[in-house]
């Protein structure tokens, strides 16, 4: 019964966090009247996909804390996760493209850190990272054509 709760705890945290921050930065006029390049997804898509995200983040992160709560794959799971958290904020709240392109990119190399890190000892966590990984790809040349483009 414990290991559940701790599972809802970790989903509590990345879920409720990333949701908050989401909520308390929302895109906005601002966004809405930047250049955007032709692959720009509709902004409707960005709430479903954060939220499988942080969703298979939090069972990730949920797996690698039973596995070795103090271990290294944790701290870079942590470390991921306030680049995560620290991104909309930089780049909706604060409107700074470039620091948010630099959030960005740390990010990307952390869940790939993160990967590499746990692909022998749990591959489950590795794999439910693959998608976010791709995502925050994804975001990080959107994040850089939006900056090219205004």
């Amino acid at each position: 019964m414990q290991k559940y709760l701790s599972l809802l705890i970790f989903l509590i945290l990345v879920l409720g966090g990333g949701l908050l921050i989401g909520y308390a930065t929302l895109p906005g006029a601002w966004y809405a009247s930047l250049a955007k390049p032709p692959f720009n997804p509709p902004n409707w898509i960005f709430g479903p996909a954060w939220t499988l995200l942080y969703v298979l983040i939090a069972i990730a992160g949920w797996r690698t804390w039973c596995i070795e709560a103090d271990g290294t794959a944790m701290k870079i799971w942590a470390v991921q996760l306030l680049l995560n958290f620290a991104w909309s904020p930089t780049f909706f709240g604060a409107r700074l493209m470039g620091p948010a392109l630099v959030v960005i990119i740390l990010l990307l190399a952390a869940i790939v850190l993160f990967i590499g890190k746990v692909w022998n000892r749990d591959r489950v966590s590795g794999w439910l990272f693959v998608p976010y990984a791709a995502w925050v790809a994804f975001a990080t040349v959107l994040n850089a054509s939006l900056l090219w483009l205004n």
